[in-house]
């Protein structure tokens, strides 16, 4: 098949949606399909470019930067470059995975010329409307404006899919037209692994080797909520008595209001800060944590959290979002309510002072991280993509001219 992705995040950016249409397109190209990956530049002039990344090729458009998170590029007006890729290339299938610009002018595109239409969502309106603190007063009105435009925009393709059944719940089966139906984002096992840490990664970050490491890994945008678990390590040190280090893995808008935080809480020894690492550094640092800490309650799955337990790791998450799906409460880890520091406390502090503990869990993550092979998702959609293009109930696909 010749499958052109659209993706207004793509590898090197770092969060979610990047992360699982790069391992989408390289798995894909690995079976043999012709894959390409629309994307925004990521050149400091916005320059469009051509580049490829191990076995498949990236488009990249005219971008500029996008004002409110760090390191995003956003595609402005990408109509004629995307449509002179639609006729260069001549796609058999499009899979879209944000409605942004790239999103909404490929679904066009392809709408146009008759080629079918996959659609993978990945966001809800609390992950943009968190980081807009000056529109907080508008966020209801704004959160329906999205939501409503996700909803018209995912009813115009022919299949839907998220990343899980909690997500589709969220997002509202009911009032699209068009199949739906949890398709996990899949996690590399080959990669992910519960083994030791790379020992120079260790020295690199300075991560101390005589105490429990908290970990939390991605983007530390002010959506990730991460004050709660920063606050409850704070508590967990100096009420609980507890030893342990703190591991923030990341880059984000919430950055430096958190490592000032660290000062104010008088625990910045016992914190380490990363800032943005390379994907190998990653695999490494899932690694050396012994706990995985997720706070942030608007999850449709959270890549990072798969990747965690992977790696062999007990979870501590909010009980919000799709996060219930991975981390089970008290069978591989513990559920807090949203926002809930002193739940948080507990939560950590139990898990840090519990070696038995943190072993069962473990072993708990890995049976549950099988389950989510990366094989089984690309199997997945393949599967979709052959029943999306044989079954000719919306459009037939036609040469482009």
């Amino acid at each position: 098949m010749k499958i052109l992705i659209a993706a207004d995040l793509h590898w090197p950016t770092i969060n979610g949606v990047a992360t699982f249409s790069r391992n989408l397109a390289q798995g894909l190209a690995d079976r043999g399909h012709e894959v390409v990956v629309i994307a925004p530049s990521q050149r400091r002039s916005g320059r469009p470019y051509e580049e490829v990344d191990v076995n498949y090729v990236i488009k990249r458009t005219a971008s500029v930067p996008f004002p409110f998170y760090q390191n995003f590029r956003i595609s402005l007006a990408p109509q004629m470059e995307i449509r002179r890729i639609f006729q260069e290339f001549q796609p058999d299938i499009v899979h879209l995975q944000m409605c942004l610009t790239i999103g909404n002018v490929t679904q066009r595109y392809a709408l146009k010329y008759g080629v079918p239409l996959v659609a993978t969502n990945h966001a809800i309106p609390d992950n943009l409307l968190d980081n807009l603190r000056l529109l907080a007063p508008m966020s209801r009105p704004i959160g329906y404006v999205m939501t409503e435009y996700g909803v018209r925009f995912h009813r115009k393709v022919d299949y839907v899919t998220l990343p899980t059944q909690s997500a589709i719940g969220m997002f509202g089966e009911e009032r699209l037209s068009v199949p739906v139906e949890p398709v996990s984002n899949g996690i590399d096992l080959s990669k992910f692994t519960p083994t030791k840490a790379n020992q120079h990664v260790i020295s690199k970050f300075h991560i101390p080797h005589n105490k429990p490491v908290i970990a939390y890994v991605g983007r530390t945008d002010a959506e990730k909520h991460l004050y709660v678990l920063v606050e409850a390590f704070a508590r967990t040190l100096y009420e609980a008595k507890t030893e342990a280090h703190l591991l923030i893995v990341g880059s984000g808008t919430d950055l430096e209001r958190l490592k000032n935080l660290t000062y104010e809480l008088r625990i910045h020894s016992h914190v380490t800060f990363t800032g943005r690492v390379t994907d190998e550094e990653i695999v490494e640092l899932h690694k050396v944590g012994d706990v995985f800490a997720m706070p942030s309650p608007a999850e449709l799955q959270s890549i990072a959290t798969l990747e965690a337990m992977a790696s062999g790791k007990p979870v501590i998450a909010v009980d919000a979002g799709a996060l219930g799906e991975l981390c089970q409460h008290e069978r591989n880890g513990f559920l807090c309510e949203k926002d809930n520091i002193e739940e948080f406390t507990t939560a950590l502090t139990t898990l840090v002072d519990n070696v038995k503990l943190r072993k069962k869990y473990a072993a708990q993550s890995l049976e549950i991280a099988r389950t989510h092979d990366i094989c089984h998702t690309l199997d997945k959609f393949e599967e979709i993509y052959g029943k999306v293009m044989s079954s000719g109930n919306r459009r037939l696909p036609q040469r482009l001219l």
